[in-house]
């Protein structure tokens, strides 16, 4: 049987990382955890489960996750994240692909929960992604944010059956500091890339960003939970973009002020 490395990148994750290992057992033969310096029993957890631990600041999940890949000691690599769990035919699946491995790249379906339940809809199944990859072949985007794996051709990927559970959300408001993230990380990229953003655009990708989720994804069939993921996308899709025309405003009044 050939080897397989588990990469996951950690901040403050006492509360999933367990279950998350506890899965991969049997399945990786090594684990790789690169963490934000956590303040929590992450790196314990980590400690008691003889993982290889690293401890790296933060500078994107891009970046992050390329640092994991480098300490792999293995050419095929699986990333998880602390709250995603290796589902039952999922690990039966990759344990059947390592006796000969046929592909660069293997995706597979990820099972998205919200507070506990299973969304359906809203985008968020099958949601399925390249999750492991021969790193002698290919590697992570630089993204700081929405970060993928470099993939030239479909051929290249093969699909593998059972989910990824991923138990994105605990809370609400859990979900709206995660957007209010990664609104802050995107409207950084909105101005490195000089965006023009009128007074309406923020609205606009707003509206639609729940229009989207909620009507074209069908987000509606979801429920009380589908109306509220919709309305936390559609807040961050505003924010992103507001906050993005505020401070290249704010930037323009300074230099002309100084001049």
């Amino acid at each position: 049987m050939n080897n397989l490395s588990a990469i996951i990148i950690t901040l403050n994750e006492e509360n999933n990382l367990e279950r998350c290992l506890k899965a991969l057992d049997g399945v990786a033969d090594e684990i790789i955890v690169v963490d934000s310096f956590s303040t929590d029993r992450t790196e314990a957890i980590c400690i008691e489960h003889g993982v290889t631990f690293f401890q790296r600041k933060f500078d994107g999940y891009g970046s992050q996750k390329r640092y994991a890949t480098d300490k792999a000691t293995h050419n095929y690599v699986l990333s998880v994240d602390a709250d995603e769990v290796l589902s039952d035919e999922l690990r039966r699946s990759i344990l059947e692909e390592k006796q000969v491995w046929s592909a660069p790249c293997y995706s597979f379906n990820i099972r998205n929960h919200y507070c506990g339940k299973p969304i359906r809809f809203c985008g968020w199944y099958p949601d399925r992604h390249v999750r492991i990859f021969n790193k002698q072949l290919t590697n992570w985007t630089n993204s700081d944010v929405h970060e993928s794996i470099l993939v030239s051709s479909r051929n290249d990927i093969k699909w593998l059956k059972g989910d990824l559970l991923h138990y994105t959300c605990t809370s609400m408001e859990q979900h709206q500091q995660k957007e209010k993230k990664y609104a802050q990380m995107n409207a950084a990229i909105l101005i490195q890339k000089g965006a023009k953003i009128g007074f309406i655009l923020p609205y606009i990708k707003g509206g639609f960003r729940f229009f989207k989720t909620y009507i074209l994804k069908l987000g509606i069939l979801d429920g009380y939970y589908g109306f509220v993921i919709s309305a936390t996308y559609a807040l961050s899709s505003y924010m992103k973009y507001k906050i993005a025309r505020d401070q290249m405003r704010k930037s323009v009044n300074i230099n002309q002020s100084n001049h």
